[in-house]
């Protein structure tokens, strides 16, 4: 009788002791995955692959209104409200994207069609849309976005390819405009992938970028602390 009063006591202490250790694993993972978030933001929302521009956070001051041009399919048009209605769920700082039926509406423009065609609308692009099924340009003004446009290629580009393009093409417009190697499922993945959905991490930074308290033009060590407090805050 005393052997087995002792051998459950014993068995009690080790599920207390195993509770407390799970605790703390849970608080240090989730510290964690927060670092990851802001190396990754920091990777991916300052400056762009190309050209000169510095390396700040850029987003828009803004309403994003989408005129679209070209040949969409159903389906594409379905993704494309699709991804709208993700961006505005994840943004909190008065930001929203919406579609309107008027380019005098709108300050940006998604072309479905080829790039060829592309590059006639815009001939700065003739140099890019060989080598590229999908493309985005955004302008600025004090680092406040206002206006944009972009293509996906309906013709070298199959059905889930085409909506991987206009994810990816339309949430780099929203200023998280670089590529990385760091993790498969994102939409920001450097290598080709057909990623149709965002990751939990691509969320985070949509949902960082436009919180109220996040500013345009912060560069790596100005935007620390601010994601630090969003992020250890909630």
């Amino acid at each position: 009788m005393k052997s087995t009063i002792r051998f459950f006591l014993c068995i009690t202490l080790v599920i207390f002791v195993s509770s407390c250790s799970s605790d703390d694993d849970i608080a240090s993972d989730a510290e964690i995955a927060n670092e990851e978030v802001i190396e990754y933001f920091k990777d991916i929302a300052l400056g762009f692959e190309f050209g000169s521009a510095s390396r700040v956070t850029r987003k828009w001051n803004t309403d994003m209104k989408i005129f679209v041009g070209g040949n969409p399919s159903d389906a594409l048009t379905n993704e494309l409200n699709k991804i709208v209605n993700e961006i505005n769920n994840l943004t909190t700082d008065g930001f929203s994207v919406s579609i309107v039926d008027s380019s005098s509406q709108s300050n940006f423009f998604i072309f479905f069609g080829s790039g060829d065609d592309y590059a006639d609308l815009y001939p700065g692009q003739e140099g890019f849309v060989e080598s590229n099924w999908g493309l985005f340009s955004i302008f600025w003004l004090d680092n406040q976005l206002n206006s944009g446009h972009m293509y996906v290629d309906i013709f070298r580009a199959n059905a889930i390819e085409q909506r991987h393009l206009l994810r990816e093409e339309l949430t780099q417009s929203l200023g998280l405009a670089r590529d990385s190697f760091r993790y498969d499922d994102s939409i920001f993945q450097s290598e080709w992938t057909r990623t149709t959905e965002y990751s939990e991490i691509d969320r985070e930074l949509i949902r960082l970028l436009y919180h109220p308290d996040m500013n345009v033009g912060l560069d790596e060590n100005e935007v620390d602390p601010i994601l630090r407090n969003i992020l250890f805050a909630n």
